[in-house]
């Protein structure tokens, strides 16, 4: 039987300090990942019992937690509306985003609060996207066309518009991409190694500028990702269509750009 030895700091320890608000009513138990790497402690749960007959969602939960019991609690958090992506973490064993989990979706029991899976652990629930930042970039997300800045806007006909519709709305919260088994396994290159799985956010937003009618690099764009592990290291789990806060289907973009693989020309044909 295979044996794995865990990286130092990597494994949660058992018990953690317990936080009880005074207030009555409504009290629901939170349990919190906590971890600082500076620290030289491996990490541990904490456990906050608040009071959330005033709370909607679990992000107004971690600020009452910030604010009325622990200040040390550390996440992102920005537009509150599911547009930035800033507080993507992991809820009862899900990816999703805080400000737009309801209470009334976390079940009756515990609620635990994880950050994002397989992202290095800046503080607590704050992971380090770069590399995640890195891949998209890759994919050169603008528009490439030959029209200069000064002409006039170019022409798009309202169907080739909507073949942007679920591609466009992608907030790059990294909730598909860590939620992605093959993403975890494929996603980093190994030193002096070049193979690296760019997971479904990155190929999403790849699919949005290829499939754009005003682009004029499609085949440029689709060589770039001729590679085993770029694209082809998708399975098809679907996590990443199950997690989308926006309700986005990123295993589906990665069909259509497999497709365009298949039927685009042969440079090499006589």
């Amino acid at each position: 039987m295979v044996q794995l030895t865990l990286p130092r700091n990597s494994k949660v320890n058992t018990s953690g300090k317990t936080y009880t608000s005074d207030a009555s009513g409504t009290l629901r138990t939170f349990k919190v990942y906590r971890y600082d790497p500076d620290g030289g402690e491996n990490p541990r749960v904490d456990t906050y019992q608040i009071d959330v007959s005033d709370v909607s969602m679990v992000l107004d939960a971690l600020i009452k937690i910030k604010n009325d019991l622990d200040p040390t609690v550390t996440f992102r958090r920005s537009c509150r509306e599911g547009v930035c992506g800033s507080c993507a973490m992991n809820i009862n064993g899900s990816n999703t985003l805080a400000c737009t989990k309801g209470m009334d979706e976390v079940g009756s029991g515990d609620i635990a609060i994880y950050p994002l899976p397989h992202q290095p652990v800046v503080k607590d629930l704050v992971t380090d996207l770069t590399k995640f930042y890195e891949q998209h970039a890759s994919i050169e997300p603008f528009l490439q066309s030959s029209v200069a800045d000064d002409q006039e806007e170019i022409a798009q006909s309202k169907e080739d518009r909507e073949m942007l519709d679920g591609l466009y709305e992608c907030i790059l919260c990294a909730c598909c991409s860590t939620s992605c088994p093959s993403y975890w396994w494929n996603g980093d290159k190994a030193d002096g190694d070049d193979k690296e799985y760019l997971g479904p956010a990155a190929l999403l937003q790849a699919y949005r500028w290829i499939a754009d009618s005003r682009d004029e690099e499609q085949q440029r764009r689709l060589d770039a990702l001729d590679d085993p592990f770029k694209l082809y290291r998708c399975h098809t789990i679907m996590n990443c269509a199950q997690v989308c806060p926006k309700g986005l289907n990123p295993a589906k973009a990665i069909t259509e750009i497999r497709k365009l693989m298949v039927n685009r020309p042969n440079p090499n044909a006589s």
